[in-house]
């Protein structure tokens, strides 16, 4: 029941009574370590609800959308952190790189992520340095997604990748802060995780 471009994706059915429920990002990550392979989460907000289409109607017991959707692994500096909409690295001084990796194309109010699609068995990774100059007119086309395709921006989406940033970079999951950065390591888990929508 994954998400793929032009084909129909999930399947209408009963959300189980004893689904747990998640209204954020966070707090369907916090969920995690208490999931078996049979879990279903009533998805009710959240970057990752508004990416598949939820209204945040999903309730145990009732009837929705089960979709299997990927989850994202990133060993940062030794240490694995689970994501399940976005791993975000910002300099910590501006201008300079920004780094996402998206599972969810929305992050906000934003379309950060245009292409990204939470069960492809892919994560979308986008890479961007502006010029101070650049800043405002980017974060104004955030919103609708049309800040890509840009000569500033590199897209790629992919199962895994490692990236470097030299330690001076901060680094958020989900977002939550997690602290500086320098290596990074990246891996998807494909349909580790059913939803309801």
């Amino acid at each position: 029941m994954g998400v793929n471009r032009s084909e129909d994706w999930g399947a209408l059915g009963l959300v189980p009574a004893d689904a747990r429920t998640a209204a954020s990002n966070a707090e369907l990550l916090e969920l995690l370590g208490d999931l078996d392979s049979d879990s279903v989460v009533a998805l009710t907000g959240g970057d990752l609800c508004r990416t598949l289409g939820g209204r945040g109607r999903a309730c145990p017991g009732g009837e929705a959308t089960l979709v299997d959707v990927d989850l994202g692994e990133a060993l940062v500096d030794g240490l694995l952190h689970r994501f399940v909409a976005h791993l975000v690295i910002r300099p910590s001084r501006h201008p300079g790189r920004w780094w996402l990796a998206a599972n969810a194309a929305h992050r906000g109010p934003w379309n950060i992520a245009p292409r990204a699609h939470p069960g492809d068995g892919l994560i979308d990774v986008l890479e961007a340095s502006f010029s101070l100059g650049d800043v405002p007119a980017a974060w104004r086309r955030l919103r609708l997604g049309v800040h890509v395709p840009h000569p500033s921006v590199r897209q790629e989406r992919t199962a895994a990748t490692q990236v470097s940033f030299g330690g001076s970079a901060r680094a958020w999951v989900d977002g939550r802060p997690i602290g500086r950065v320098d290596k990074l390591s990246l891996r998807v888990q494909p349909g580790a995780l059913r939803v309801a929508i």
